[in-house]
């Protein structure tokens, strides 16, 4: 009966006023219950947004045990084995982002030597990018049925086959058409492996860490594919030749691959509550963006629904941004005077300089500005904005420090950036893998159309100077500047970070010393006898 109150009570309360005289008899009804759950919680009193005391108390008679007649609270715990899994996701995902931009600063070189044309080259960009887009909605529906364990093993193995199948495009005996198909094939198999650690990054900071580790744990992971895209800009063009530079791609993604058996799919006990809670399926999610009727913990408010729609508009703008560059550096600055080595730089400086930001802020987001993520997007946003809408006159001969300068300024601000709206949008929607994946469909979405709309405003060989990006570099700019204003229309209530202290309140955290999970699927009291 306490459960259909609860339910009741819920539905009531989000249809409106409409039945408020009902939501008043259920109310009497179910104080008494939550009176008692409280005082057998000794729960202390602090304030708390409306939003998240209704969850707790539907929580208190709907989720939990029944805590006021057994007068346990629930408990949490920390594994050790959490760092494992993070190091083998950071390791996958640094060389998971390599094959995107390596070809972005050896575009030249790669038309001289493979044949293909400059057209063709951005395309081996593009096609991940355009396969990326179905395969990251996927990703949930994978995670739910294998677990991450097993998506992430699926993933390690399409990059060691892209990276073979890639290298056999480079033989010398394939025609310029024969080398493109099989290079290109490689890349699809790429565009599996990539999104697979991006779009798990949220969810396993979820299921492993708590709330004064979760965002550096989120911070740590989705940083690790930039790094791989800098240091992908950096090496690329250190090879002799194309060949050589693709061999040691493949060499390198099959050394890496074994890091997979790092990552494990859950702890025996949560460290949270919201750990401890499987993730909606995609489609429940896209039904709480319209608006239809969904299950009380994946209703979405009408103001959540905004807050994410600005946040698919502003991530999917700056990260994709931040993407095309890497694939166009090359044909950005080339033609301006600049060597294939110094647009790798500049890239390289844009991903480094922001990794730098990333991890001094990351943690000051878990333990001192917990409750400032949007407020730190409305501060950040319009400088990274300011910066692409500056290169449009920066881009020009003999000016490198002051592109030096504003690449630095943008990768501080943009990296910052990527975890905290990462971490706002599962705070949005409490759905950690719906909310990346739909977040990295957008970022792949708005990269296809940057990369085709500035490589089609390319200026021809007969423009001074030859093949210049200028007009490419003024759409970006007004583009970025006009999208990132919405970031002021961002609320971003943290109703799962609320839910979450106020269930550890109630807890007794504990944290078990690293020791080999025997099983990825086995009960608390078995582990705990192992773990013990």
């Amino acid at each position: 009966m306490a459960v259909q109150i609860s339910h009741y009570d819920s539905t009531y309360r989000m249809r409106g006023p409409e039945n408020s005289s009902n939501v008043r008899n259920v109310d009497s009804r179910l104080e008494p219950r939550r009176s008692s759950a409280h005082k057998a919680l000794a729960l202390p009193s602090y304030p708390m947004s409306a939003a998240a005391e209704e969850k707790v108390a539907q929580l208190m008679t709907e989720t939990t045990p029944d805590i006021a007649q057994t007068g346990s609270p629930p408990q949490y715990r920390l594994y050790r084995q959490r760092f494992l899994g993070l190091a083998g996701f950071v390791v996958l995902n640094i060389v998971s982002g390599w094959p995107r931009p390596w070809f972005g600063s050896i575009a030249n070189q790669a038309s001289t030597e493979l044949g293909y044309n400059l057209d063709r080259i951005n395309w081996l960009g593009n096609i991940m990018t355009c396969t990326c887009m179905p395969v990251v909605l996927a990703i949930p529906a994978l995670a739910t049925r294998f677990g991450l364990r097993k998506s992430c093993f699926i993933g390690a193995g399409s990059m060691v086959t892209a990276s073979w199948i890639r290298y056999a495009g480079t033989s010398h005996s394939l025609s310029s058409n024969q080398s493109y198909a099989l290079v290109i094939s490689g890349q699809l198999f790429s565009a599996i492996s990539q999104p697979i650690f991006l779009v798990l990054a949220p969810k396993y900071s979820e299921t492993w860490f708590d709330l004064r580790g979760r965002t550096a744990a989120t911070m740590v992971i989705a940083v690790a594919n930039p790094v791989g895209g800098a240091i992908a800009q950096l090496i690329s063009s250190r090879f002799a030749s194309v060949r050589q530079s693709i061999l040691g791609l493949a060499i390198v993604s099959t050394a890496i691959a074994p890091f997979v058996l790092l990552i494990y799919d859950a702890p025996p006990t949560p460290p949270t509550y919201s750990g401890s809670t499987k993730s909606p399926s995609l489609p429940v999610l896209l039904y709480a963006l319209l608006g239809k009727d969904t299950a009380v913990e994946s209703h979405m408010k009408p103001r959540e629904r905004i807050d994410f729609a600005v946040l698919l508009l502003v991530f999917g703008t700056l990260v994709a941004t931040s993407n095309a560059f890497a694939l166009l550096s090359g044909q950005i600055m080339v033609p301006q005077g600049y060597s294939d080595h110094t647009a790798g730089l500049m890239g390289a400086t844009l991903l480094l300089c922001g990794i730098a930001a990333a991890v001094v802020t990351a943690p000051l987001f878990d333990r001192v500005f917990t409750s400032h993520l949007a407020p730190t997007m409305k501060a950040l946003v319009p400088i990274v904005a300011a910066g692409w809408f500056s290169l449009i006159w920066a881009v020009r001969p003999h000016n490198t420090a002051a592109l030096f300068v504003i690449m630095t300024v943008i990768g501080a601000a943009s990296l910052t950036l990527l975890p905290v709206a990462l971490e706002l949008g599962c705070e949005v929607t409490r759905n950690a893998q719906g909310s990346s994946a739909l977040l990295w469909f957008t970022v792949n979405l708005f990269e296809i159309i940057f990369v085709q709309v500035q490589g089609a405003l390319r200026a021809g060989p007969n423009a001074s100077p030859p093949l210049n990006m200028h007009r490419a570099l003024i759409f970006n700019g007004a583009f970025v500047l006009a999208t990132s204003a919405s970031v002021f229309a961002l609320r971003g209530k943290q109703v799962r970070k609320e839910l979450d202290e106020q269930m550890h309140r109630q807890s007794q955290q504990t944290e078990v010393p690293l020791r080999p999970l025997s099983s990825t699927n086995m009960n608390p009291e078995d582990s705990e006898k192992v773990l013990a």
